[in-house]
């Protein structure tokens, strides 16, 4: 059987707040890791976050 191309990836956040999303990406097309500005419940403003394993 083949590999599936989408993984599931863990966003936690670079202030240190410990929240964190989960989402998929395509580990063929995108192999570097993943960034993105979202919303932090905790701080009330939009920061970035940084791609994780899950555990």
């Amino acid at each position: 059987m083949a590999k599936a191309a989408t993984i599931k990836i863990r966003l936690v956040s670079e202030e240190g707040t410990g929240t964190f999303y989960v989402t998929k990406k395509n580990a063929r097309t995108m192999t570097e890791k993943m960034t993105k500005r979202k919303y932090d419940p905790k701080l009330k403003k939009h920061v970035v976050f940084k791609e994780a394993k899950i555990k």
